[in-house]
């Protein structure tokens, strides 16, 4: 997400910082922004690109010391702004901050910041920071920090300076990725590594729950409660093309990896301590979802299969009628809409120009338009009447990985949010299910260690000539984005159908040889699914069944199968896509395909 460089040194800051928010670019952001310190804090920060940020620093009194840091902001709380980019001051102007994530109690902490006298200048959750850091701010600068992220619930990492402790930085990190580098004479703190190697490659990760003091002289670590800790550092040997990829060869596998904290980051600040969900964010009355009497879902590509898993969801869940529809076919079949109708448009980029005229053309109609997207001022988000962000985080890689995960989890929090509000489901059914969603993230992470496995099936099957994916209930979806997947970026053709649908056509192309994908996992259709394999088999075809953990009568009848952590089925295409998109990414590279950027496709689709 987000970029931090903090510098502390003997040569000037602001060439330094500016240099690592350069490398930091690749992340993506809306805003940038810098705080230096020589006789006074200077704080500089435009939205848009670090271009808009250096013009501002040339036309103004350009800061010259040698303690500053920077910022590059993706968006979450509050719309690409000068005023929400960081830094973030306190009240005295001799405190700023700058963070990464999400601080997920932060409408509670400004209140009781307001009321108790604060004036708050942006809409962010950052700034809240910087003032409880300040009403401690009579004391040590560390301690300080340790009091104030005790306070704090979600996933940040944090960086501060001040004008009353001019040769210190202090950080602190709670999931969101914080190193520091140790320099000749000079100590740097980041968010990534790639913004530090210019000036050193002897690198300390941050782990969770510590405190660091940064100096030109070293650093200092600790945990929250002020025991000091002794990590060792580690010399970095990847180049920084590498090192923005996180060690990864491509971005597409980076931001696969990335997966569980995407998911992690999309729940967090959403649910209540009783299991409950709670999505103020929304801006619309939950009475506008009790009157509603059906849904539409509209989207395209990867982000359509998503829908297509919020159909099963948003059925079964409120006993609503739901529609799903392809995004370029919708306003041109005449679709029925008014004030009892919600439609949901999804995109990850919030410009699909197929999703936004459908958008628009609900609107018109006079249905209530709920957008689920990743990108906060995105032309969806600011024309819907209430947006859900997946806070997935900026995503390279032209094939979706990431963000359809993500939006899978959010559009599941608004499914469960429309059976909250409608008391279709009791309070405890909607805790159980929040649960096994909490659970996804490390779901996920254990199904990355299949990775050895699945690169082995793609050396078996790299030179297939067709591969067809098939999957019941929730599984065609899944079969649907592993087919989209696998022909996007290894340009091998490659079909998802509902297995049940192969009998009345599709069986047609099944042959000796011929690599069948199955969605085998547990639910409700799991003997129709054995039996759809036992058709294929029957043909001649060559069975790689993706199904769940402990099950002993699937290895009977394919050939190869993929075990995946037991999930409900309705959550289940968050953790089965992994293996699909790790089988995409494999045959592509045995093919010699440049897998971040496919042929004849684009991140943003913005042309009808």
């Amino acid at each position: 997400m987000c970029g931090i460089v903090g510098y502390v040194g003997r040569d000037e800051a602001l060439p330094i910082i500016l240099e690592g928010l350069r490398r930091l670019e690749y992340r993506g952001y809306d805003s940038a922004g810098v705080a230096v310190l020589d006789d006074r804090l200077t704080v500089v920060k435009r939205a848009g690109k670090l271009e808009e940020l250096v013009r501002a620093l040339e036309a103004g009194d350009r800061p010259s010391g040698t303690v500053g840091m920077g910022h590059t902001r993706w968006a979450t709380h509050g719309e690409p702004t000068d005023a929400n980019a960081h830094p973030h001051l306190d009240c005295t102007g001799r405190i700023a901050v700058i963070h990464n994530g999400i601080i997920e109690n932060f409408a509670d902490l400004r209140a009781g910041l307001e009321k108790r006298g604060h004036t708050l200048a942006s809409e962010t959750d950052t700034e809240c920071i910087a003032h409880l850091i300040e009403e401690r701010a009579d004391g040590d600068l560390a301690d300080a920090v340790r009091a104030t992220v005790k306070e704090l619930e979600g996933a940040y990492a944090i960086v501060v300076l001040s004008l009353d402790d001019p040769g210190r930085i202090v950080g602190a990190k709670v999931s969101s990725p914080l190193i520091v580098g140790l320099g000749d004479g000079e100590t740097l703190l980041a968010s990534d590594i790639p913004a530090v190697l210019s000036r050193t490659t002897s690198v300390i990760p941050v782990e969770e729950g510590q405190v660091v003091e940064v100096t030109a002289d070293g650093v200092a670590f600790s945990d929250f409660d002020g025991a000091q800790l002794f990590p060792q550092p580690f010399e970095v040997e990847w180049d920084v093309a590498r090192a923005q990829k996180g060690g990864f060869d491509d971005f597409m596998l980076k931001e696969i990896h990335e997966q569980p904290s995407a998911i992690r980051d999309t729940l967090v600040g959403r649910v209540r301590s009783n299991g409950l969900l709670s999505l103020d964010e929304l801006h619309m009355d939950a009475d506008l979802f009790r009157e509603v009497n059906k849904v539409f879902v509209v989207a395209c590509g990867t982000a359509f299969h998503a829908g297509l898993v919020a159909k099963y969801a948003i059925e079964h869940w409120t006993r609503m009628p739901v529609e799903i529809e392809i995004a370029s076919e919708f306003r041109y079949r005449d679709p029925v809409l008014g004030p009892d109708t919600l439609t949901i448009a999804v995109s990850q980029s919030g410009e699909t120009i197929d999703t936004l005229e459908a958008a628009r053309h609900a609107a018109r109609q006079g249905s209530h338009v709920l957008a689920v997207t990743n990108t906060v001022g995105s032309s969806l988000a600011r024309e819907a009447h209430g947006v859900l962000y997946t806070h997935a985080g900026p995503e390279i890689g032209v094939a979706a990985t990431k963000t359809f995960a993500t939006q899978m989890v959010a559009l599941h929090l608004t499914a469960l949010y429309l059976a909250q509000v409608r008391v279709a489901m009791y309070p405890e059914e909607i805790a159980e299910v929040v649960e096994h969603m909490n659970a996804l993230p490390q779901q996920v992470k254990a199904t990355l260690s299949l990775d050895g496995q699945v690169q082995d099936l793609a050396a078996r099957y790299q030179n297939a000539r067709d591969v067809l994916f098939i999957g019941r209930h929730t599984g065609y979806p899944a079969a649907l984005e592993g087919a989209l997947k696998l022909k996007e970026i290894s340009y091998v053709h490659a079909e998802g159908h509902p297995a049940g649908e192969l009998k009345h056509g599709p069986i047609a192309l099944v042959e000796p040889g011929v690599p069948v994908v199955a969605i085998a996992t547990e639910c409700h259709v799991y003997p129709k699914m054995l039996s759809n394999i036992q058709e294929v088999r029957a043909r001649g075809a060559d069975v790689i069944a993706v199904a769940t953990e402990g099950d002993e009568a699937i290895g009977e009848i394919a050939q190869h199968v993929v075990f995946v952590p037991r999930t409900p089925e309705l959550l289940a295409p968050v953790v089965v896509t992994v293996p699909l998109q790790l089988l995409a990414y494999h045959v592509a590279k045995l093919r010699g395909c440049d897998v971040d950027k496919p042929r004849n496709l684009a991140k943003s689709v913005t042309v009808e």
